[in-house]
């Protein structure tokens, strides 16, 4: 593949995901509105959002580190791209796929966040570190449930491969409701990483103003905020290829079809996650992960070991 090809590969799935990652930002928004008897925004919203800040000035606080603080938005995009191109979507086979691949999914997932923590420490505002810190104490919370939850059908299918685990579920849809508990806490673990109610302890307006994001303004704060819309997106997208591999041989448009409906579908779980709960503090949270989710996820790779051996 030429280097023009790859740019043309990279520029198509970045435009695509920043669509969907925008569009996944208002409906997320206007199920949260209406399961609080809200209008909500209108469809544009998002959209409206981006153009207004990418329209601003940046502004970078004078005794920041000014390299770090403009490239940390760069890198938070480019990760969560990169993670979108190993991920089948409407069918078995993503852009990128070896053995392994569900491992790289997953830090490369854990970038993001790194970046937010880099970028608002770098900031060298006492808001933006504290909701830095935050984030890395988050991080450490919740990425070993999700790493569990994601690798224990990896056990089940005896590959580390995306694509290979979801065209082994496509092809044996009844091993895959044995990983309903990793389903469960996947979701509440992605939940943690995007940072949203009832793990949104980072960006507390009513504590620490804008958190990590704080000193961020114009387009660097766009594109970390397009960098989340997106997340939720390739997050959702690995929840589906991973538990919900169905539909991976119908065809292109019902294909694209069923993908779209396993991402509303996750998009409205998270939306529920979101309206009936309260924010936690930031020692719940880690107990919580460590104390539930991560057992949880323990004994859905128990069961998967159990099945395995039950099978041969």
């Amino acid at each position: 593949m030429s280097a023009l090809s790859v740019i043309l590969v990279f520029l198509g799935y970045f435009l695509l995901l920043s669509f969907l990652g925008t569009a996944a930002e208002y409906i997320d928004r206007k199920l949260y509105a209406r399961m609080q008897n809200r209008i909500g925004p209108p469809w544009f919203q998002p959209y409206a959002d981006l153009i207004k800040l990418a329209a601003k000035e940046d502004l970078i606080p004078e005794e920041a580190n000014s390299a770090m603080f403009k490239f940390m938005p760069v890198l938070a995009m480019t990760a969560v791209l990169t993670a979108y191109l190993h991920i089948p979507l409407w069918n078995s086979t993503p852009l990128i796929s070896f053995n392994g691949s569900i491992i790289v999914i997953v830090y490369l997932l854990t970038i993001p966040t790194l970046t937010f923590f880099l970028g608002g420490w770098h900031s060298t505002s006492l808001y933006s570190m504290i909701g830095a810190v935050r984030t890395l104490t988050q991080l450490f919370a919740y990425e070993v449930p999700l790493l569990l939850a994601v690798l224990s059908p990896a056990v089940l299918a005896h590959t580390w491969s995306i694509a290979d685990m979801s065209e082994f579920y496509s092809n044996n849809p009844l091993y895959a409701l044995t990983n309903s508990i990793g389903f469960l806490v996947a979701l509440v673990a992605l939940q943690g990483k995007l940072e949203r109610v009832p793990f949104d302890m980072p960006e507390a307006e009513t504590e620490i103003v804008g958190g990590t994001f704080t000193e961020y303004s114009g387009r660097l704060l766009a594109m970390f905020r397009l960098a989340i819309d997106m997340e939720v997106i390739v997050g959702a997208s690995l929840i589906a290829a991973v538990f919900l591999p169905f539909g991976l041989h119908f065809g292109l448009v019902i294909g694209v079809i069923l993908y779209l409906i396993k991402i509303l579908f996750i998009l409205l779980l998270l939306a529920l996650l979101r309206t009936v709960t309260a924010r936690l503090r930031i020692e719940q949270m880690v107990v919580f992960c460590w104390k539930y989710l991560a057992p949880a996820a323990l004994a859905q790779i128990f069961i998967s070991l159990t099945l395995n051996w039950i099978v041969k």
